[in-house]
């Protein structure tokens, strides 16, 4: 959560020169949560795009999934961020206050559970 108020997130950022999505990705976790790439398994068949307009400009999303090796590992957020939660799906739907963020939670749990 940011400092805005209880402003729910998720690890992103601009995409720096000479890296991809998924560089992107794992750079901006690494800074925002102390995650190291090699501290998380990415979750083949999972990623997803949403495109809308900020400020009158196009802007993409792209949301990977991965998974902690080991789930005791600390999280160390940056100071730009307060606190961290770990969620079930239903409380994490009530902090994302936009739809599209709500529609990619259930997408994921979707996707976790078909994979049981």
């Amino acid at each position: 959560m940011s400092d805005a108020e209880q402003l729910m997130e998720v690890s992103g950022g601009h995409v720096d020169p000479g890296e991809d999505d998924l560089q992107t990705a794992f750079r901006e976790t690494q800074e925002e949560a102390g995650l190291q790439a090699s501290q998380l398994t990415l979750i083949e068949g999972y990623k997803k795009e949403l495109h809308y307009p900020v400020h009158g400009k196009p802007k993409t999303v792209v949301y990977w999934l991965a998974e902690l090796k080991d789930c005791n590992t600390e999280v160390k957020l940056s100071e730009e961020h307060q606190a961290f939660q770990w969620l079930k799906l239903e409380d994490a739907c009530k902090f994302a206050e936009y739809a599209d963020m709500q529609a990619v939670l259930k997408e994921v749990h979707q996707f976790l559970c078909s994979r049981e």
